[in-house]
């Protein structure tokens, strides 16, 4: 069987489930995509290892996974998502040590997130992709939001950026300190960019 190279295209909150998040996976050459139900918990982890600018003040317990396994020189070097059960996505993660190589049963969002920490490439086979992707030009085709699922959208997210707009660089950076110390991140990732406008 052929691996598949994917990328991370996105998170978003998922419509189905509550409390859920959908990690959008796309593959590298081809306009699928593989949308993958994970927990807050992991979406935060793997949020924060895309955005680049924001530390938490103490490590997450993925960082805490890198840590450990820079100090055991435990190299990861690629993360396999290998089989798909009732709707349930298996993965392993491809680890090596003093040129043993290890595979290691994992939960996907969080071989992903290990993933990232270190820049390991994600796999899937072409079958799942097959099984589970979504063609992407379709997808947009079929996918239109209702006019009052825009209006609040953009409403709640001008209301945001009027709010954030009025405010000094110095009251921005003092909340962005604040939102990260206090790990809400979606608020940091809008003060980021709120800040990023004005440089």
């Amino acid at each position: 069987m052929s691996l598949v190279r994917l990328d991370i295209s996105g998170i978003s909150y998922s419509q189905t489930q509550n409390g859920a998040y959908a990690l959008i996976l796309s593959e590298q050459e081809g306009d699928r995509q593989l949308p993958i139900v994970i927990g807050a918990a992991e979406a935060q982890s793997i949020a924060i290892a895309l955005e680049k600018e924001i530390q938490p003040p103490r490590p997450l317990t993925h960082d805490l996974f890198r840590n450990l396994a820079n100090n055991f020189n435990i190299k990861v070097k690629q993360v396999i998502i290998h089989k798909l059960i009732d709707g349930i996505f298996y993965s392993s993660l491809i680890c090596e040590s003093e040129g043993v190589e290890k595979i290691i049963d994992s939960r996907t969002s969080d071989a992903i997130a290990i993933a990232l920490r270190f820049r390991a490439p994600i796999f899937t086979y072409k079958d799942i992709l097959e099984k589970a992707g979504v063609d992407l030009e379709s997808s947009v085709k079929g996918r239109k939001k209702t006019q009052n699922e825009e209006d609040s959208s953009k409403k709640s997210t001008s209301s945001t950026s009027i709010q954030y707009s009025k405010m000094k660089i110095d009251q921005l950076n003092n909340l962005l300190e604040k939102a990260v110390k206090d790990e809400d991140y979606e608020k940091a990732a809008q003060l980021r960019d709120e800040i990023s406008k004005r440089s």
